[in-house]
């Protein structure tokens, strides 16, 4: 386990952001992996990789590896593409090689890396040029999504801490992450260490590529988590158009309701949504948070429903 010094000052100071930078090198990982919500996703960007070779030997290689350079800490809770690979193109060349080149001992190194001793500057202009290109392809067209997860998760999270204590900010952030008040404790197996912040404020990034991982950023106080619903990013449709299965195992209402709750949801929403008495949209959603496929957090006098991942899991695979 890793112990990453947090205490009441520190989540005084805490904020929030969703970076663009952090999708893209979230993504590289998850085109690594094995997430079956993904595998669409993959499918359709893996064929596309031989066109950004600098971009996949550096996010890539046979290490995992991401550079630290290229995860700068947000400036702004919203920042740009283009913000972000601004102050990348600012990190010193002498950091940039020393970063690019920890992604490969023991390997033989492919032209686009060797690039990066000879001529650091032309090496860096490719990356940030081939990061857009990827962004464009790979990224930009879940951007929506992936906005409207984050903002939805911040919020949420703001109305909880108003609600029910700052607490409420960190709990229950990801299954592997917990906090006793004086360190986030983050359970990462076979590691153990002691993090300071060094005097850098914690910013907490919603990220929707980060899936069912936790990352945590030491050297620029960042820990990126998916956020809640994370499993809706990957469905091509918010309403099944021919949920015949779903259908049939919750009855078309409960099945309906459901496929709303991408985004929270009150009561009063989903009756006027789908033309159901109050009562009845009440008891749907009662049945399904007590199944376990929908959860409920109060927001002021308003209780506000949204799909867990069982239920992202159950809509997706019944109507993929």
């Amino acid at each position: 386990m890793i112990a990453w010094e947090f205490g009441a000052a520190d989540l005084a100071r805490l904020r929030f952001a969703h970076s663009p930078l952090a999708e893209v090198v979230a993504s590289a990982f998850a085109l690594r992996g094995d997430d079956w919500l993904q595998a669409s996703w993959r499918a359709t960007v893996t064929p596309s990789l031989p066109r950004w070779p600098t971009f996949r030997a550096v996010l890539l290689g046979p290490r995992g590896y991401a550079p630290d350079f290229l995860t700068p800490p947000p400036r702004s809770s919203h920042p740009t593409l283009s913000e972000e690979l601004a102050d990348v193109a600012a990190t010193p060349l002498d950091e940039v090689v020393a970063q690019i080149l920890a992604g490969w001992p023991g390997h033989d190194a492919p032209p686009e890396i060797a690039l990066f001793v000879r001529d650091p500057q032309a090496a860096l202009g490719r990356l940030l040029a081939e990061i857009r290109a990827y962004f464009a392809v790979a990224v930009q067209p879940l951007w929506p999504r992936l906005r409207s997860a984050a903002e939805t998760e911040i919020a949420t999270r703001g109305r909880a801490a108003v609600s029910h204590g700052a607490r409420m900010l960190v709990h229950e952030l990801h299954p592997k992450l917990g906090w006793d008040g004086s360190a986030l404790q983050l359970r990462y197996p076979h590691k153990n260490a002691h993090w300071s912040l060094g005097g850098h404020d914690l910013t907490l990034l919603p990220t929707g590529f980060a899936g069912g991982e936790i990352y945590a950023m030491p050297s620029g106080g960042t820990l990126w988590y998916a956020p809640r619903g994370f499993g809706n990013l990957w469905t091509e449709t918010d309403q099944p158009a021919d949920g015949a299965h779903l259908s049939a195992l919750l009855g078309p209402t409960r099945a309906a309701v459901l496929s709303l709750l991408t985004t929270p949801h009150s009561t009063g929403e989903i009756a006027a949504r789908l033309g159901l008495a109050a009562g009845t949209a009440s008891h749907h959603l009662t049945t399904l948070r007590d199944s376990g496929l929908a959860s409920v957090e109060r927001a002021g006098r308003r209780l506000l429903y949204q799909r867990t991942l069982l239920g992202d899991q159950l809509l997706s695979s019944r109507t993929g």
